[in-house]
């Protein structure tokens, strides 16, 4: 018997350095918070999550700058609840870039197995995706400060 164990889950911590204001991200606690398993490579996670720090940062720059007006150099610094040791804007902030990722990552799982059974797992997996970008939309405002729906009169 071979002590060979296929599919397993990355669990060595690699951290991907964001702007110094936004908190930096560790993979493997993002692989661990979204479900990830091995077949998606440290590599391809990288490059998402940059993808969605980038995105994200950008949404988020009038944010920053106000927070950066008042005096404070990070998004930990600025006052708010702590929930397990944590700002709760950090966690928030981690929710979108985590849920962001999520949604590339869905989206993108056809092109890894394009038979009968990919196309019906990726099917699968279109609600996800879409709860992925619902999830870090919230996140989204709740940081903004802005409802999480938009309803207009006619």
């Amino acid at each position: 018997m071979s002590g060979f164990i296929a599919g397993g889950t990355p669990t060595q911590s690699f951290p991907i350095t964001n702007d110094g204001f936004w908190p930096d991200i560790d993979g493997a606690v993002l692989r661990a918070s979204i479900r990830l398993d091995g077949s998606i490579t440290d590599a391809r996670l990288e490059v998402a999550t940059v993808n969605a720090l980038i995105e994200i940062n950008a949404e988020l720059q009038v944010l920053k700058a106000l927070h950066s007006t008042d005096g404070h150099r990070t998004l930990a610094a600025v006052p708010a609840p702590h929930i397990q040791g944590e700002s709760q804007w950090v966690w928030q902030y981690k929710r979108a870039v985590y849920c962001t990722v999520g949604a590339e990552l869905a989206e993108r799982y056809r092109s890894f197995d394009s038979t009968g059974d990919g196309h019906k797992k990726a099917d699968d997996l279109t609600p996800s995706v879409d709860e992925f970008r619902r999830d870090a939309r919230f996140a989204i405002r709740n940081l903004l400060g802005t409802p999480h729906s938009t309803i207009e009169l006619i």
